[in-house]
């Protein structure tokens, strides 16, 4: 019901019904629910997989956008559309191309690093995601005005627009991924209190973290090739979801909706602030995640 043209309850039961007017019709069935379809499903690819990032670095600073995953499939995007000048769904496909390889590059340098292994990742991922950032800038500031623009329109992270094609690739990646999370869920959180107890119990735990971790890193690529890069949403909802789910290890499910909730409510909000300003959904997100970033580092001195 919310957006530039005020909507009622009654109009959307008459989309429901087929009674509505092909205007009303319009802006719910081609604008609305596409756009929300996508923050629904996007905010929860990028929890569930923050979630699975936090609980396998057994650090709460794991998160796909903090150790430089996310801006790798922004690079992978940013290449496409400036270089190639690519079409959209190229440019996804590219996004989600570019952020396997950035995990791949992330884990093997981490893997070879110095000191325990939650840290190394967060370090070698904070660094990998610098150098791509720099990547993009220079690659935004050597291309043609024209197309330099539609690579940082896509840059912002935004729910504006949204197609329901887009918003398909994020249904079906949570839709195929999320419960393979789910059932490594148990495995996940034995391996948190240590890999010789989760051997002990019986875990494949080398197996269990390589089948999770690619499907976060998916989920996290096509969450960015949908909306762009998104920031914080991955980081805050498994902190939430698990004061919500009573201390449980890895609640994958309340994650899910935390994210979503999030995600959708942060639009919400970036859609209505005063003065009728409006500004994309990851700015919003970024401003808000940048004081609970703050707040998640002054209250916890072992990070």
């Amino acid at each position: 019901m919310t957006g530039s043209t005020p909507l009622g309850i009654g109009d959307l039961l008459d989309v429901v019904t087929g009674d509505a007017e092909p205007r009303v019709a319009s802006i719910v069935g081609r604008i609305r629910m596409p756009r929300y379809v996508a923050g629904v499903f996007v905010g929860a690819a990028l929890a569930v997989s923050g979630a699975v990032f936090q609980s396998i670095s057994r650090n709460a600073l794991g998160s796909p956008d903090i150790i430089g995953f996310v801006t790798g499939s922004a690079t992978g995007a940013v290449v496409a559309i400036t270089v190639f000048e690519a079409p959209p769904p190229l440019v996804a496909l590219a996004a989600v191309v570019a952020g396997l390889l950035t995990a791949i590059v992330v884990l093997v340098l981490a893997r070879g690093a110095r000191g325990s292994a939650g840290y190394r990742l967060i370090l070698v991922g904070v660094g990998v995601g610098a150098f791509l950032a720099a990547v993009n800038t220079t690659l935004l500031t050597r291309t043609e005005a024209s197309v330099a623009m539609g690579a940082q329109v896509w840059l912002t992270g935004t729910l504006n627009a949204r197609s329901w094609d887009q918003a398909l690739w994020a249904v079906g990646a949570v839709v195929v991924f999320v419960p393979v999370i789910v059932g490594l869920s148990r495995a996940l959180e034995v391996t948190e209190s240590g890999d010789e107890l989760a051997i002990g119990v019986g875990v494949r735990v080398q197996a269990a973290r390589r089948v999770a971790l690619v499907c976060a890193v998916v989920l996290a690529a096509v969450a960015t090739a949908v909306c762009g890069p998104i920031g914080f949403v991955a980081l805050a909802a498994p902190h939430l979801a698990r004061a919500l789910a009573g201390g449980a290890a890895v609640p994958i499910l309340t994650s899910a909706v935390t994210g979503s909730a999030l995600l959708v409510g942060a639009d919400i909000a970036a859609q209505n602030l005063p003065l009728g300003l409006r500004v994309p959904v990851a700015l919003m997100t970024g401003v808000l995640g940048g004081f609970y970033l703050i707040w998640l580092l002054s209250r916890n001195r072992r990070l």
